[in-house]
């Protein structure tokens, strides 16, 4: 299973807002961090922000922030939301598919899947914060990880 550039995005926007939890942060810096497209991110974050996951503050000295604690941004939900499907393959023309037991070890494969996801939230993700903030590729002028 591949997920989505778009779940991908919001995977690491919600790491690097988690990263920096003491400030607001931009668009443009988290696209500078991780050199993604920033007009394709603005949809992500538009999304986050639309969801709750991510909160926008407007006006000077604005920028976007969690929406939530870490420890409430569970990682299978956050995917479930950011995903259009799941349809691992898609059997609607195949000829055998109403004597064909793949869709069903597919689903359950999927089921696994989603069930580990859903044991982890962002928080889990976010313990090794010092590590993860070195990696970034740059910090905006005056400012440097904690």
């Amino acid at each position: 299973m591949k997920l989505t550039l778009f779940t991908d995005y919001s995977m690491r926007v919600l790491l690097y807002l988690g990263a920096r939890p003491e400030r607001l942060c931009s668009i443009g810096e988290v696209a500078q961090a991780y050199r993604i497209s920033r007009n394709h991110l603005m949809k992500v974050v538009n999304e986050l922000v639309r969801s709750g996951y991510v909160e926008s503050v407007r006006g000077r000295g604005g920028g976007i922030r969690l929406g939530k604690p870490p420890q409430q941004i569970n990682i299978g939900a956050l995917v479930r939301h950011t995903e259009d499907g799941f349809d691992l393959v898609d059997c609607g023309r195949c000829v055998v598919a109403p004597a064909c037991g793949l869709p069903g070890v597919l689903n359950e494969a999927l089921a696994a899947f989603m069930a580990v996801l859903d044991r982890y939230t962002l928080a889990d993700l976010l313990t090794r914060r010092r590590d993860l903030m070195s990696l970034f590729h740059s910090e905006p002028a005056g400012l440097s990880p904690v």
